[in-house]
């Protein structure tokens, strides 16, 4: 295969200009032909270049709003002729068409449009046409064509051209290639993603997701696994736009948990001060207070073994007394929307703790889509956004919660929703005093929960467990009544569940004769 090509003639057609005129000033001065379109010509002639019009070249005028353009055979057989190839060489010779070396194109921005929020009109004029054509078009005949669809590339372009007296590899143009097809293809995924939105269409026949690198990871979950992070340019507040202050690069665990963390505290957005601290993608402490340093305390001390190592989440900015808290034990990663300098100063004493900022929460309340891989395909769903009013439970036992119980039990539901199924959260004044987590039955996860309550009152040297006079939340009905009676067997005075069982009348009962208050929410939250 063809090794070195020489760049003679390049087209350029770009929407985001960053970097242009350095890259076309350094083409130039090796003596290339510079061929533009639109915009992009005229920035680089009013910079004093000499610039060929693509009009030129098609000998047709842009039509149509710039519809059309660079749709035309002296472009596309420009850059797919095969250079090695006799009866391409004598087609281009009979037709006029001279060869180009280098395209460099970036597209419409469609996916910035969208979120903006812009109309649909507008976002159908972003549809970039005639640039996914010659990306694709110069790709295919990476032999003989250089292609850049990205700015971060001009520069290893231009080390390129330094290195091989104005010729580039094989070894780059493929690499080039790559990141042109992955760039068209996340933008038709973007286009069709909108579009089907657009159109109410929650399952189109085929489904296609894209990202853009945000960084390569050391590993996965475990040292022998590769790993890479990628954002989806939704720009929904969370890890994807955190700022990093400092600490170690963050793994994929930390990226997962953080995630995790991050998502749960934003159920809380509206309320109080509130702290998440998360293990192994499950919550092993949540709570509110007056303060973020008491809500911090009151999550550490559901369970403080858990809590070594974990990630934290806050819902307000992270201030100074605070830091000083979280700084008493080794934490992997804190998130929060915001940190005062006095916080960061006494982080910064702590090298291997991550600090990572954001303008905002997450929207708890946006569905979004979620996806997750099985073998030979993956399912796709909508983000589990489900949100309970107190109107919308329903009292099902003889006595109904009181208010302070029924504010536990909301809280205690929020939390429900991201704890592993199966899962059990016991709350007491705002704050989880036990969590059961992942496991095959109900019944085991009620019982560890109350076991670690039970074992952090020691810890902590008080008489009763942490669950004595707690709520219970269950993330899907009881299906039988033996969970609910060791629920009442630790301390619990009230129960949330989604109700729905063959046995709730069961389940009823058994609450009626253990003096509980029972609610049902007619929703789940099943969490694999």
């Amino acid at each position: 295969m063809t090794n070195l090509v020489p760049i003679g003639r390049a087209l350029i057609s770009v929407s985001d200009k960053t970097g242009l005129l350095d890259l076309a000033r350094a083409l130039a001065a090796r003596g290339v032909e510079l061929i533009s379109t639109g915009g992009t010509s005229g920035m680089l002639r009013t910079a004093g270049l000499a610039v060929r019009d693509v009009s030129d070249v098609t000998g047709f005028p842009e039509m149509m709003d710039g519809r059309v353009k660079t749709l035309h055979p002296n472009v596309h057989g420009a850059l797919l002729a095969l250079r090695d190839d006799d009866e391409h060489l004598l087609a281009m010779a009979a037709h006029g068409i001279e060869p180009i070396d280098l395209l460099i194109v970036n597209l419409y921005p469609f996916e910035e449009t969208v979120a903006k929020g812009a109309d649909h009109a507008t976002c159908i004029e972003n549809i970039d046409i005639g640039g996914p054509a010659m990306i694709r078009a110069a790709s295919k005949n990476h032999r003989f064509v250089t292609v850049l669809t990205d700015p971060a590339d001009y520069q290893p372009l231009l080390d390129q051209l330094a290195a091989h007296d104005g010729a580039t590899t094989l070894a780059f143009r493929q690499k080039m290639a790559l990141t042109a097809y992955s760039r068209t293809a996340a933008y038709d995924a973007a286009v069709s993603g909108w579009l089907a939105g657009e159109i109410g269409e929650t399952a189109p026949r085929y489904r296609s997701f894209a990202g853009k690198i945000a960084q390569t990871l050391r590993y996965g979950e475990n040292p022998h696994q590769s790993a890479a992070f990628y954002t989806d340019g939704s720009r929904r507040e969370g890890v994807a736009t955190a700022k990093q202050w400092q600490g170690k690069e963050l793994s994929y665990n930390n990226i997962n948990d953080t995630d995790a963390a991050f998502e749960l505290v934003a159920e809380f957005a509206g309320d109080q001060p509130a702290c998440a601290i998360i293990k192994h993608a499950n919550p092993c402490g949540v709570a509110t207070g007056a303060t973020l340093a008491e809500a911090y305390a009151r999550a550490y001390d559901c369970d403080r073994t858990s809590a070594f190592g974990g990630i934290v989440a806050l819902n307000r900015p992270l201030d100074a007394a605070t830091a000083e808290r979280i700084t008493e034990i080794f934490t992997e990663v804190v998130i929060a929307p915001g940190a005062s300098d006095e916080a960061r100063a006494i982080f910064a004493a702590k090298k291997n703790l991550r600090l990572l900022t954001t303008a905002g929460l997450p929207d708890a309340k946006s569905k979004g889509t979620a996806f997750k891989q099985v073998a030979g395909g993956f399912l796709v769903q909508d983000r589990d956004a489900g949100a309970l009013r107190p109107s919308d439970l329903k009292v099902v036992t003889k006595r109904a919660p009181t208010d302070a119980e029924m504010a536990d039990l909301l809280f205690a539901w929020k939390v429900a929703k991201h704890v592993k199924s199966n899962a059990i959260i016991y709350v007491k004044d705002g704050a989880t005093v036990g969590v059961g987590a992942g496991q095959m039955s109900r019944i085991d996860s009620t019982r560890i929960a109350a076991r670690k309550s039970q074992d952090m009152a020691e810890a902590l040297g008080l008489p009763a467990p942490l669950t004595k006079g707690s709520v219970v939340a269950s993330d899907a009905f009881f299906p039988f009544a033996d969970g609910l009676i060791a629920a009442a067997e630790a301390g619990a005075t009230a129960i949330i569940q989604p109700g729905g069982s063959m046995r709730d009348d069961e389940v009823i009962a058994a609450a009626d004769a253990a003096g509980l208050a029972m609610v049902f929410t007619g929703m789940r939250h099943f969490r694999h």
